[in-house]
């Protein structure tokens, strides 16, 4: 049957409005600012509203959305998300245009953009900017992953929150381009770039080479993550960055203050860490849900998740030390445990483990990640054994804020290594459980750099808990220091610790300060000590205060969650106000924009579309995304039954 529209159109056969997205990068040693521009149009002959629901790193610091509709420059403001929506859906009931942007209430990660009232044959063009720091891997390198792939969320049995259907279509079939370019600079030369897609040579633009630019090669489909890692020569120098306040601000204020960012790479003594013990106990948590049976990524489709998951067990079972305890459970909709209890380490419980490694599939249904971290946690330790948590999974939950609660309420007792396996992993989700269980956090997306990672993890396993942790400042008479960074927790052998630091007050005479970290690393004490000048850098705009606003708001939240009543009200007040005042976004706040300019209402009924957003496997209605019903589904709108997960011809959730 012939279907008489045309343009770009959905697996339903419906028109997209969504027709191109360009994306321009600027690196700045280990921190991004990344540009993105929707371009839509209504080749319709009628009004529309677009809702697109797509990722974003979970760490990002969304600092910037505005739109332009023929020579109208609309600039989005912040606010409350109930008085946001409530706006967008006022001007749409009065003929007027909006723009909403908003965060999942569930994950970070997940924004939904809605372009509302778009008449007959108009085009906008939505400008998104977003802030975020770069993370060290195992082999040096910085890695950059812009999102594409937005994988399915299973939301568990009776977990908070709503969940709403949101169109989503395989990988290969994105109705939509991508242009993607980037500049990198840096105080030290540049090496190389590498990604997993293809590039076009590197442009170096100064001799020293410690500028470069790097795009896409042409005709790149949106149809995976776009990874890049970027390698400096002598990288990873200690340094700090002090960031003049916003003139506009009020002083005394987080974005009217100069801020600094420190970066630490601690490097323990060596004799220290030649001495130290191999022990602790082992327990491996394996996801066997359905979608792990996916593919890892998109030009590889024969590696499934479910075994690159399997390698890398294996990969670590065979390389702990002897004498240490471990097991392994692995979860769906329901968990398993190959023994009763950790069992000391030895070739014949590693033999036992390896043979059942070996035969697990992708086969215990939904995504219950909970109950087994829940079992874990209530087993006693065991003595002078340090437990060590490693988490391998494809992200795939939809309650990603109660998992990283867990993990931090209970940080005492162990540390959590995480594992993202296969492109579209929760940034949230696999950072988050690191972050909260003071361990780290590895992203495995193809079997070439699997080795390398699997390894640095495990040898931080190995290392002893770095204790007695504490930050101290030296700066002039007249100026005073505020850490804006929640206290560290965990430190590795040349891994970056980040803290942002709010500076008031003035001085005419001294013009540097320093910092000190002190710790105790296996009842050794060391110390790590970084000179800098107070002279505010030239040419970093407000991203060092969106970054330290972005890391405030997180810990806001956070509290928040764990407190409720008269507290959890002043805590969201605390986050809203902040998150107006830097123009960062927030669980609690939404961007806002409406076209007050255009005199003509635009008449007839709104008809939605719903842009459809990259996933591995197949064609389903992605659940669990933490948007209200209410903010997404206000216009009418006949919303599909959610349908399963499904990978292959068996039935996986």
């Amino acid at each position: 049957m012939m279907v008489n529209c045309c343009g770009l159109l959905t697996d339903r056969k419906e028109p997209v409005p969504l027709k191109s997205i360009e994306v321009q990068l600027e690196v700045k040693d280990h921190v991004a600012t990344v540009v993105s521009t929707l371009n839509y149009e209504n080749k319709e002959d009628k009004p529309l509203e677009a809702v697109f629901v797509f990722p974003l790193p979970g760490d990002a610091a969304v600092c910037h959305f505005s739109a332009q509709i023929g020579q109208t420059h609309i600039v989005a403001e912040v606010k409350e998300k109930q008085q946001a929506r409530e706006e967008y859906d006022d001007a749409l009931s009065s003929g007027q245009q909006a723009f909403l942007l908003e965060e999942s209430d569930q994950s970070p990660d997940i924004f939904s953009l809605s372009v509302g009232s778009l008449p007959p044959g108009e085009s906008a063009s939505i400008r998104l900017e977003y802030v975020t720091e770069l993370a060290v891997q195992a082999d040096d390198g910085l890695r950059f992953c812009l999102p594409a792939v937005l994988n399915p969320r299973y939301q568990p049995q009776g977990s908070e929150g709503p969940s709403v259907q949101v169109t989503s279509v395989p990988a290969s079939l994105v109705p939509y381009s991508l242009s993607f370019s980037a500049r990198v600079s840096s105080p030290r030369p540049i090496s190389k770039v590498e990604s997993n897609c293809s590039l076009e040579p590197l442009q170096f633009l100064n001799a020293d080479q410690t500028q470069a630019t790097v795009k896409l090669a042409a005709g790149h489909k949106f149809d995976r993550d776009v990874e890049l890692l970027i390698y400096y020569k002598d990288a990873h120098q200690p340094t700090a960055v002090v960031e003049a306040g916003q003139a506009s601000a009020k002083p005394g204020s987080l974005m009217g203050d100069p801020v600094v960012t420190v970066s630490l790479y601690p490097e323990f003594p060596e004799d220290v860490m030649s001495s130290l013990a191999s022990c602790g106990e082992f327990v491996f948590l394996m996801d066997r849900s359905g979608s792990m049976g996916c593919p890892m990524n998109n030009s590889t489709p024969q590696e499934t998740r479910i075994s690159s998951a399997r390698d890398t067990l294996l990969l670590l079972l065979k390389s702990l030390p002897m004498g240490c305890y471990f097991n392994i459970y692995s979860f769906g909709s329901e968990f398993e445990h190959i023994f009763p209890t950790s069992v000391e380490y030895s070739e014949k419980t590693m033999e036992e483990a390896l043979k059942k490694v070996e035969k697990m599939q992708d086969d215990l249904g939904g995504t219950e990640i909970l109950l087994p971290l829940k079992h874990i946690y209530a087993q006693p330790c065991i003595p002078k054994q340090p437990r060590q948590l490693f988490i391998f999974t494809d992200g795939e939950v939809g309650n990603t804020k109660e998992v990283t609660d867990l993990v931090k309420m209970n940080a005492g007792t162990h540390r959590c290594f995480s594992f993202g396996i296969g492109e579209g992993a929760s940034s949230a989700l696999i950072n988050g459980m690191a972050k909260e269980g003071g361990g780290h956090a590895q992203f495995i997306t193809g079997t070439d750099r699997m080795q390398p990672k699997v390894m640095q993890s495990l040898r931080f396993a190995l290392q002893p808990a770095v204790e007695d942790i504490s930050v101290s400042w030296d700066l002039p008479k007249g100026v005073s220091s505020t850490i804006l960074s929640p206290p560290i927790t965990a430190m590795f052998q040349g891994q970056r610790s980040l803290i942002y630091v709010q500076l008031t007050g003035q001085t005419s005479e001294a013009t540097d300060g320093s910092v000190t970290v002190k710790y105790s690393l296996a009842g050794h004490p060391s110390q790590n000590q970084l000179h800098f000048n107070l002279k505010p850098a030239e040419d970093t705009g407000l991203t060092v205060h969106r970054l330290a606003a972005r890391t405030v708001i997180r810990s806001l939240e956070s509290e928040q969650r764990t407190h409720r009543g008269q507290q959890d009200e002043e805590v969201k007040k605390m986050v809203v106000e902040l998150s107006v005042q830097s123009g960062v976004s927030s669980s609690f706040t939404a961007f806002i924009a409406v076209n007050k300019d255009d005199g003509k209402a635009v008449q007839g009924p709104l008809v939605r579309r719903n842009i459809p957003t990259p996933f591995y496997g197949r064609p389903l209605m992605l659940r669990a995304c933490g948007f209200s019903q209410q903010s997404l589904m206000s216009r009418a709108y006949s919303a599909p039954m959610p349908m399963a997960m499904d990978c292959s011809p068996e039935i996986r959730k």
